[in-house]
């Protein structure tokens, strides 16, 4: 007789289903998931906007920086005198706005239009040098201005022709008394884009009083302005300051000032 077959204690053994390789997560594993990513992107993303500006201003920086040097060739060659900021000349059909970013010379007889270096740079320049990285848009009065977002100082420094007549002659570097205080280059901005020409917020001697709304800095470096000094340095100022004329003062667009209350950060004194 053959004894009883003994029972495997395999068989009777309980075992957890294991997760397969083709399982994928549950739900709840995967809201959490997305949950900890959309926490960790919000504490990101700020930072990386930062960064990013951050590095558009010393961009910007550096290209103000290049602009005081070629001021600096410019009086070297021209007795010590920064470029007049405008001018013009009128010998029909040909019209030549000689500014000291751009020279457009314009043919009325064929429409025909050309844009070279302006008087700043004499025809030596990497145009892109006056594209500030964080403005997008066009100077008003120039849309055919390849590159934009600059000012120069024209109250004090460039002066220019009005009507025919020049205001007064550019100023000299060695009439500046303070340098490191006065600013010839910056980010130009006002309410519709970006303007070319400096204006200090009460007129220079001289100057027309209106429109210094329109000659504003533009704050758009995280709520600073970039300014380039006579003495080379550039640097980003924080302090915006609207005080102007009566009827000018209405008319300062956000985000966009003076450099100073007054002239003190425009003049030659």
């Amino acid at each position: 007789m053959n004894p009883p077959r003994r029972r495997s204690c395999v068989a009777e053994t309980l075992s957890l289903p294991a997760r397969g390789e083709g399982e994928g997560f549950t739900l709840v594993e995967l809201l959490v998931g997305i949950g900890i990513i959309a926490i960790l992107m919000a504490l990101l993303l700020p930072s990386l906007r930062n960064a990013r500006e951050q590095s558009r201003s010393l961009a910007c920086l550096s290209n103000l920086r290049e602009m005081m040097h070629a001021a600096a060739i410019y009086q070297s060659g021209n007795g010590g005198r920064f470029p007049i900021a405008v001018y013009s000349v009128n010998r029909a059909p040909i019209f030549i706005n000689y500014g000291w970013d751009f020279i457009e010379t314009r043919d009325t007889s064929t429409g025909v239009t050309t844009i070279e270096p302006g008087t700043l740079w004499w025809g030596n320049a990497t145009l892109r040098v006056q594209q500030c990285p964080s403005f997008d848009g066009k100077s008003v009065g120039y849309a055919n201005d390849p590159f934009t977002g600059y000012n120069y100082n024209t109250s004090y420094i460039g002066r220019e022709m009005l009507a025919g007549v020049l205001v007064a002659p550019p100023a000299k570097a060695s009439q500046i008394r303070h340098p490191s205080r006065t600013a010839v280059f910056g980010d130009g901005e006002y309410a519709i884009g970006a303007n070319k020409f400096m204006r200090s917020p009460f007129p220079a001697p001289g100057e027309p009083a209106v429109a210094r709304y329109a000659g504003t800095q533009g704050f758009r470096h995280r709520g600073r302005t970039n300014v380039a000094f006579a003495d080379g340095h550039a640097e980003s100022m924080p302090d915006r300051f609207t005080t102007s004329t009566t009827g000018d003062m209405p008319k300062i667009a956000p985000r966009t000032g003076f450099l100073s209350a007054d002239n003190s950060l425009y003049d030659l004194d």
